[in-house]
């Protein structure tokens, strides 16, 4: 008897091996109407921020100045010349420096302890974390107002205290040369505070609590299970809070203007007091815009170094 096998239908062809991936899938289409739902946001960009930058950074390179009849030319860089033989500016420069990270550090050193505080299971705590932030929710100008009340010579509250205690009093705080930036940079760091306390809080609240737990069930104090658990979910936090602190406390300007408008003797004069000096109160715009460049400079070169170390090291930072 012969048996009948039945033939396996044949095979489709391969594929050529040197088929261009990804060619069978359709482009995606460019939305041009997506720049339309932008625009909205994008033109204030523009316009009160990348627009004045650039027209600043033109001014710079020529002799703009308040009050003169000649039209204004095109000196090249004979402004930045200038500036680096300029002393006064490159001292406000130290200055500017030594407030920014003066408040910067004590700033975040405080802001980490009272979050880790506020971060407790305290009775009232949603009291203590509204009273926190209450410095944050006050413009510069009051800030500065009130603590010219603290420090008056006469009737301000610390020099009444140091009389009550018999520590002396009667001291000129914001007008001594040795004092003046010391409490200035006092007022920076409580002004300052709460922004950071508020961000290290989150962190804190997003670390979850399955990981103390542990670490405490085997065993581990305090400082252990912030060294090995706070700390290694708060880093990429605190980096990125330290670098926007110390960028704005630079960039200051309202504080220590209402608090000693530069003084006594450019003690505490910043570098944006100097530029908005030399550009309002002696008309000097196209010098003063060549202050803002090099800030500006300076500014952004620390910026990359911060975000290319960000960058570098990847989520461990």
């Amino acid at each position: 008897m012969t048996l009948v096998t039945e033939s396996s239908p044949p095979s489709p062809p391969r594929r050529r091996a040197g088929r261009r991936l990804g060619a069978g899938r359709p482009r995606r289409a460019v939305d041009h109407g997506a720049w339309f739902l932008v625009l909205p946001a994008l033109l204030p960009i523009l316009v009160l921020s990348v627009g004045p930058l650039l027209y600043g950074i033109l001014l710079a390179f020529t002799d703009a100045q308040a009050g003169r009849t000649e039209p204004t030319r095109w000196i090249g860089a004979l402004n930045f010349r200038d500036l680096l033989h300029d002393t006064l500016f490159w001292e406000s420069f130290r200055i500017g420096l030594v407030w920014a990270v003066g408040v910067t550090v004590p700033q975040f050193l405080l802001a980490l302890g009272l979050a880790l505080l506020l971060d407790q299971d305290l009775r009232l705590r949603w009291l203590a974390r509204a009273l926190a932030i209450v410095p944050w929710a006050m413009p510069e100008v009051v800030v500065g107002i009130m603590w010219r009340l603290v420090y008056n010579t006469d009737a301000g509250i610390l020099n009444e205290t140091l009389r009550d205690l018999g520590l002396g009093g009667g001291r000129d705080w914001l007008s001594g040369l040795a004092t003046a930036l010391p409490a200035v940079i006092l007022v920076g760091v409580w002004a300052g505070m709460p922004q950071t306390t508020v961000a290290l809080l989150a962190g804190l609240q997003n670390t979850p609590r399955e990981l103390h737990e542990a670490a405490a069930v085997d065993g581990a104090g305090a400082w252990r299970r912030f060294r090995t658990v706070t700390w290694p979910a708060l880093r990429p936090i605190a980096l990125a809070v330290t670098a926007l602190n110390l960028i704005w406390n630079f960039n200051s300007f309202a504080l220590v203007y209402v608090l000693t408008g530069g003084g006594p003797g450019g003690r505490t004069r910043l570098p944006m007091l100097f530029a908005y000096e030399e550009a309002f109160r002696y008309g000097q715009f196209g010098y003063a815009a060549a202050m803002g460049c090099v800030m500006v400079a300076v500014i952004s070169i620390a910026l990359a170094v911060f975000l290319a170390g960000r960058l570098r090291g990847g989520d461990d930072t």
